[in-house]
């Protein structure tokens, strides 16, 4: 089977083949200085003391104040881009393509939500997190979230 060269290949880090190979060649060498590419077992925090804007009153998803959905899926995304902090190649970014999360107990405003994300599995460009948030020893979610590597020039270009 052959393979046609990419049409962004100009856009590709040195080590990366131009003709359609996974993003991290499966053999590396590191030396220093060297990025190592995402592995599993990478991890990442954030953390966040719920106020007044947090809420779900303030987001418009619902009419108590208690930490929003959408605020507690910030949270969780945060602590994945902190997993990868470091990992990637310059000019790459990582993108959200998809979140699956419970949201298991409500938090008043003032609580800290800790947010723990950890990398479990790299298919090519695609990085798929288990992340959990708490706050004290409860846990408060649960949630896998798939985030896709991008070079950061070409996929600004392409939004309309």
């Amino acid at each position: 089977m052959s393979c046609s060269p990419c049409s962004t290949a100009a856009h590709l880090p040195a080590w990366r083949p131009a003709c359609c190979a996974p993003l991290w060649p499966s053999a590396r060498v590191v030396a220093y200085g060297t990025r190592v590419p995402p592995t599993p077992g990478l991890r990442g925090n954030a953390s966040l003391t719920v106020s007044d804007p947090d809420t779900a009153i303030a987001m418009g998803s619902g009419d108590v104040p208690v930490l929003a959905t959408p605020r507690l899926v910030a949270l969780l995304e945060e602590a994945t881009v902190e997993a990868l902090a470091g990992h990637l190649e310059p000019g790459e970014t990582s993108v959200g393509m998809r979140v699956h999360i419970d949201h298991l107990a409500p938090t008043r405003t003032g609580r800290l939500v800790s947010a723990e994300a950890l990398l479990e599995l790299v298919d090519g460009r695609r990085l798929t997190f288990s992340a959990s948030a708490t706050c004290g020893d409860r846990e408060i979610a649960s949630a896998s979230i798939t985030r896709v590597v991008v070079e950061s020039g070409p996929f600004l270009e392409r939004i309309d």
